[in-house]
């Protein structure tokens, strides 16, 4: 029986509802309910102008309803009168089909119809900066190789830890937070789960970070490469595919010794072309997994100032060896590296299991095992494709793998290329500093 939020709100003294959607570029939008009007929100929805948000619609659609999902809701943990409710989006009686979260649940579906109940987990990686954005926010923080940086995790160890506090207390079980390999950067980790839920939860957490990195002052970021020269903000996705959802789960269906190379890893046949299916999809996957102009100056970054970019730049997998677009850190399991921290949480797990699922369905082989140090050996691999160079070249993937599109949805691919192309427009009818600096005097 599905959780009745006017219950809910009783039993919890909750006053307010954040009914929150998604939009394509990732951004968050809400309305704040108060709990006496709940009841009807639940069964209608909230309205919104989706023209005013970044979808592909006009001023003259009618309104878009953001339906809340009553088992996904959150209590803000530090305004407990508040809580927070992801929601479907539905346009005249029907599911938006460009709408992110909608995405995600179709392809979830689609999995669940072949016997396969995908469970990711992600690291969310950010800087903490002063609140105009232009420098991070501890001053002291200049080590060449700050990654785990004690003493500096000490002077911002009241924001992680009040971050980590409110995941120990919804349930999230984070299990591990540390300084990055930047200076001023974070991540926090916490334990896989469902894919939709993943995302959701990975949505909250990007919510709940700038929230309460504002209440001390700081300003977060999860821009792919806010800083030049430092290591850019990843969001690594660690995937498995099991035989149920949720506690059901008992058998995964990624772990058992396949055959060849992947085998060896610890990845079955059915492992093995879910990991063939992301390679093969690669170039167009970097559209939604690296959804920004800015994204491409991350994974085609000169080495930073600590030595690594941590970031790929060529199509490749290996076992354990973090040098590479995937690896199998061991059995049943493996982690994609493309992904930044400008993805959205739900495309983000939708091309996972659209790519995936494209593997199994064509027995994709991922191709060779490479155990090399790419970042000083990647010159000797030959026929593996480099990842695109920037943000127009990864939008003309997308456009001709006609697969992946119909996958993610034509409704959907066809919206998110047209307003993609246009921020691209944007970008480059823009005037730098650069330009000047270097062609004013030709």
């Amino acid at each position: 029986m599905a959780t009745d939020l006017a219950k809910f709100a009783a039993d919890n003294g909750v006053k307010y509802f954040m009914i929150s959607y998604t939009d394509l570029f990732g951004g968050q939008r809400a309305k704040l309910v108060p709990a006496r009007a709940i009841a009807g929100m639940q069964e209608d929805g909230a309205g919104f102008a989706g023209f005013a948000t970044w979808l592909d619609l006009t001023p003259a659609h009618p309104d878009m309803l953001a339906v809340p999902d009553p088992e996904a809701a959150i209590i803000l943990p530090w305004d407990k009168t508040v809580a927070w409710v992801p929601s479907n989006c539905v346009m005249d009686g029907k599911d938006l089909a460009q709408a992110p979260r909608n995405v995600l649940r179709k392809l979830i579906a689609e999995a669940a119809s072949e016997g396969m109940h995908v469970k990711t987990g992600i690291e969310a990686e950010f800087f903490l900066l002063t609140p105009a954005g232009d420098q991070i926010s501890d001053e002291y923080d200049t080590a060449g190789k700050p990654c785990y940086d004690q003493q500096a995790f000490m002077r911002r160890i009241d924001v992680i830890r009040e971050i980590s506090d409110y995941m120990l207390e919804l349930g999230w079980n984070p299990y591990q937070n540390d300084h990055e390999d930047a200076n001023g950067q974070w991540e926090m980790n916490w334990d896989f789960d469902d894919a939709l839920k993943t995302a959701d939860k990975h949505s909250f957490f990007k919510f709940m970070a700038r929230s309460v990195a504002e209440k001390h002052g700081y300003r977060v970021t999860f821009m792919p490469k806010p800083i030049e020269g430092l290591t850019g903000n990843g969001c690594h996705a660690h995937v498995s595919v099991w035989d149920a959802a949720g506690a059901d789960a008992k058998v995964n269906v990624f772990a058992g010794k396949g055959e060849g190379q992947t085998g060896e890893v610890g990845l079955s046949e059915r492992g093995k072309h879910f990991l063939g299916g992301i390679m093969k999809h690669a170039s167009a996957l970097a559209a939604i997994t690296n959804p920004t102009v800015n994204s491409y100056k991350r994974i085609n970054a000169p080495r930073t100032i600590s030595g690594a970019t941590w970031a790929p730049n060529t199509v490749t997998w290996t076992g354990n060896n973090r040098t590479h677009m995937v690896r199998v850190p061991g059995p049943g399991r493996f982690e994609l590296r493309l992904p930044d921290g400008a993805v959205n949480p739900y495309l983000l797990q939708a091309i996972i299991i659209a790519a995936g699922l494209s593997g199994i369905r064509s027995k994709a082989d991922p191709g060779k095992r490479h155990d090399i140090d790419m970042y000083a050996e990647g010159h000797t691999v030959s026929g593996a494709p480099l990842l695109p160079l920037n943000m127009l070249d990864a939008l003309r993937a997308y456009d001709a793998d006609t697969e992946l599109k119909a996958s993610m949805g034509e409704e959907f691919s066809a919206a998110f290329l047209k307003l993609k192309m246009q921020e691209w427009n944007s970008y480059c009818s823009h005037f730098s500093d650069w330009e000047k600096a270097n062609t004013l005097d030709i």
